[in-house]
């Protein structure tokens, strides 16, 4: 296991929701991060944040992880759930706030 995937794995079970992303929760780098943090803040879903930026080896190391090519990539327990436009769909049909409650992750807002 290389150090990249020990600490994807590290963070990953560090929150119930982890979003690997351009950027941080406060200053989004792009738009399909800024795009899965204003869905997140929205629901008021607690996540945190990890900035592929800042390390390359995360940034590349998560890719390989999922097997899925696009930043971001949420999960939730550990479950790899996709990038913006599938957490963007999700959210717009109800899924996706009925799959986080469904794992136990705090929701401030109603489904849809």
């Amino acid at each position: 296991m290389t150090d990249a995937h020990a600490a994807i794995e590290s963070e990953i079970k560090s929150q119930d929701v982890v979003v690997f992303m351009k950027g941080t929760p406060q200053m989004p780098q792009c738009g399909f991060s800024g795009q899965v943090v204003q869905i997140l803040n929205y629901l008021g879903v607690p996540y945190k944040g990890v900035n592929v930026l800042a390390d390359q080896g995360i940034r590349e190391g998560i890719k390989a992880y999922s097997n899925w090519p696009t930043i971001p990539q949420i999960y939730v327990k550990g479950e790899f759930v996709g990038g913006c436009d599938i957490t963007r769909e999700m959210f717009q049909s109800g899924e996706l706030q009925t799959f986080l409650a469904e794992k136990g992750v705090p929701l401030k807002t109603a489904a849809a």
